[in-house]
């Protein structure tokens, strides 16, 4: 070990503390100014269902919503002054009022609530609206019966900020598999590496997937509904029409065919858990298994994450910035 190594750590901090001692209680320095930064507040995970009873043939909309705002509020942080502060019971009644006009898509309900939100108090420059909605089916094609379909979670988020807005849809939880059309191999090996190549395997995974409007774009009578129906359609389509010779090879052409199809959407996001099935050895029963007998682990699972751009799009758009999980 070198001298450099051996050397008590903490002496070069203890000097420094005594060059530069601590302000006595409620004195104040140009180096210990505290300020406020970055904030947002508002009414999160607001749970709404809205029945449409236009016909016998009832409707039913299920959706979380979250509203958060941006604007003048210093006063409020650094001196309790709640005269700008919206509260958000407000926003949550608001939330609940819009409703009653109706849902139509999650993208246009939170425009809705942008554009009340920064048109109505004069402080407020923008904000984040988020929601999840939930799908039930029919059962047996009832008109007002329903059972919850678990399947998946649609998403949108919508920033407001410097004037502009940035849309984000999504779906999350769309669990998928195929039994063959699979392959790893080719992988660099170490003393480590203990997985064996195979160019048969079953490929499973639990989508996550965002897509981004393109900033700026004019969105006006754009049906959202559809939207989401066909990049639906088009990620599943790509998933199970692609011979995958990595996980990361099937993400790529699933956002590849959703920018392809959409002019409107500049940029698509994916995360997808390699869920794994290992083949089961028979052997000690004395018998064989040709591909058919699996365990399906749980954990630990590969975790695969990219961005798929259309050429020349805005590749750090502000909206990213309000949603984690993502690379």
């Amino acid at each position: 070990m070198t001298e450099a190594m051996q050397a008590p750590m903490g002496n070069s901090f203890s000097e420094k503390a005594a060059e530069h001692p601590e302000p006595a209680a409620g004195e104040s320095t140009a180096a210990t100014r505290i300020v406020l930064g970055s904030n947002q507040y508002g009414k999160a995970e607001v749970r709404l269902v809205k029945v449409t009873r236009d016909t016998a043939r009832h409707q039913l909309e299920d959706l979380s919503v979250t509203s958060q705002l941006h604007g003048d509020f210093e006063a409020a942080h650094t001196q309790g002054d709640n005269s700008h502060v919206v509260a958000t019971d407000t926003q949550k009644n608001t939330i609940y009022a819009f409703a009653r006009d109706g849902v139509g898509s999650p993208e246009e309900f939170l425009g809705r609530l942008a554009a009340h939100f920064t048109s109505g108090f004069d402080w407020v420059s923008g904000g984040r609206w988020a929601a999840e909605q939930y799908f039930w089916n029919r059962i047996n094609d009832h008109d007002h019966a329903f059972a919850k379909d678990k399947s998946e979670i649609r998403t949108a988020v919508l920033l407001a900020a410097d004037g502009r807005t940035h849309l984000v849809s999504g779906i999350t939880g769309l669990t998928v598999l195929k039994t063959t059309g699979s392959e790893f191999h080719g992988f660099p090996r170490d003393r480590y590496t203990t997985l064996a190549e195979t160019t048969d395997r079953i490929l499973a995974t639990d989508v996550t997937a965002k897509w981004r409007y393109a900033d700026g774009a004019d969105l006006t009578g754009l049906d959202f509904n559809a939207v989401y129906a066909s990049v639906r359609n088009l990620l599943l389509d790509a998933f199970a029409a692609t011979h995958s010779l990595a996980l990361q090879q099937s993400m790529f052409e699933m956002g590849k065919a959703v920018i392809q199809a959409h002019p409107e959407i500049d940029e698509v996001r994916l995360s997808l858990p390699n869920n794994h099935h290992f083949l089961v050895d028979l052997a000690p029963f004395g018998l064989d298994n040709p591909n058919e007998v699996f365990f399906a682990a749980d954990r630990p699972y590969g975790l695969i994450e990219a961005a798929v751009l259309r050429d020349g799009a805005e590749p750090q758009s502000p909206v990213w910035n309000t949603i984690g999980g993502f690379c």
